[in-house]
């Protein structure tokens, strides 16, 4: 008897281990070469996992939910239907909890005919006739907080149409659903400069909450972070008329955060080794210039969408990229190169009225900088005269290995003096 096994891939550089969503398939269903078979959490996405052979379903090992280490077998898969028959005789594990949540087993007392049970929600009854679910392949599509703020609130997830991309069912339908108003933040279009953080499910005092699979990669990479020799740099850049140019820009969908991005892409452009990381061999010097902004996510953690080759990339073209990354950011569905491969990063606490922070360094990259608020501050001209301007703090954290003050100093020098004296250059 032919059996393939299906294992635990590492979806990232970074993965050693990954949570099953669902299972897309059941024991016993027909399954194609390159055919999706099942949905695992890797440490910022979720991905669907196919088959590498043609067959059968024959066994699933770890139900939705568990966790295993990456190369771990997960699921079996024979060639043919006899091969099939004969591993159920031998009682393979063909355990219910498996199946994806909306192909959970109906009970038995409806008919044959009566819609499957919405499993995510055990203690809520099956609608007695539910309408025609969001769907793709039989499975509903929901990313992990809907899922998860559905059992919370007693909603069943089949019959909801959804909002995000690709029709997923976000958080936001849900609490519509429940007859609760959804966050401007989830249903606002277009969507803000900068996503604001969503608090994550409401937790009970005294409690113990787990992290999420994405926290615990970021407390990963905070922890890796101690190890960097790492110093800071301050810098005040005026920002009268950065801003003036946005308001410009803003009814062409060109957000401040986009116009950030590309100002920092074009400085790295001329500042190389800021734009490196520090590796065993030496100093790594990337080949682009990869501008990563972070994004704080609804259930906890961030990730960090990557604006590959900001400083070549034309404006426009940026913004049609930003808002496509973080409307996937959102509901998980951003691939490994979309968040991983970042040369630089940007973080903006500006919107949330924070004059100015310090930002812990990423791993595998050389520089953060971290952008404050900008207000209208009382400043001297060079000539001695008084005025009042709006300017905004930003923070260089660096890795003192790579990056020396001078290097540091001259990079946010050449930024502020774009910023300042010639914006409307970044859309040319």
């Amino acid at each position: 008897m032919a059996t393939h096994e299906i294992f635990m891939p590492a979806l990232s550089s970074t993965m050693t281990e990954g949570k099953i969503v669902e299972w897309l398939k059941k024991p016993g269903d027909r399954v194609e070469r390159g055919e999706s078979v099942l949905v695992v959490e890797s440490d910022k996405a979720d991905m669907d996992v196919e088959s590498f052979e043609a067959g059968f379903l024959g066994a699933v090992l770890l139900p939705a939910g568990a966790t295993a280490p990456v190369g771990d077998t997960i699921g079996l898969v024979v060639d043919t239907d006899a091969e099939l028959q004969e591993l159920l005789a031998k009682g393979a594990p063909t355990a219910a909890p498996t199946q994806a949540p909306v192909a959970a087993p109906a009970p038995a007392a409806p008919p044959a005919a009566a819609p499957p049970a919405p499993a995510p929600v055990p203690a809520v009854a099956t609608p007695v006739a539910p309408p025609a679910p969001a769907t793709a392949n039989g499975r509903v599509i929901a990313s992990p907080r809907a899922r998860k703020l559905a059992q919370q609130l007693g909603v069943a997830l089949e019959g909801l149409t959804g909002s995000g991309p690709h029709g997923r069912l976000v958080a936001a339908d849900v609490e519509q659903a429940a007859g609760r108003t959804p966050a401007p933040a989830a249903v606002a279009a277009p969507r803000p400069a900068a996503p604001a953080p969503t608090a994550p499910a409401p937790v009970t005092a005294g409690e113990t909450v787990p992290f999420t699979t994405l926290q615990q990669a970021v407390n990963r990479n905070m922890v890796a972070s101690l190890a960097v020799p790492t110093f800071r740099v301050g810098y005040t850049i005026g920002t009268d008329a950065l801003e003036a140019f946005a308001r410009q820009m803003k009814p062409k969908g060109v957000t401040m955060t986009v116009l950030l991005a590309k100002a920092v892409g074009v400085t790295l452009a001329r500042h190389p080794r800021v734009n490196a990381a520090y590796s065993d061999a030496g100093i790594a010097v990337p080949g682009s210039v990869n501008v990563a902004v972070a994004v704080a996510m609804e259930d906890g953690g961030l990730v960090t969408p990557v604006l590959a080759h900001a400083d070549r990339t034309d404006l426009y073209s940026l913004a049609r990229s930003w808002s496509d990354l973080v409307a996937r950011a959102r509901s998980k569905q951003l691939k490994p190169e979309e968040y991983s491969t970042g040369t630089f990063t940007v973080s903006n606490l500006g919107m949330f009225g924070v004059d100015r922070f310090d930002a812990i360094l990423p791993p595998g990259t050389g520089a953060i900088l971290a952008v404050g608020g900008s207000r209208p501050v009382v400043a001297a001209h060079a000539d001695g005269s008084i005025a009042v301007r709006r300017q905004m703090q930003v923070n260089l954290t660096a890795d003192h290995r790579v990056i020396y003050g001078a290097d540091a100093a001259g990079f946010l020098r050449d930024l502020a003096q774009l910023i300042e004296t010639s914006p409307e250059s970044l859309a040319l």
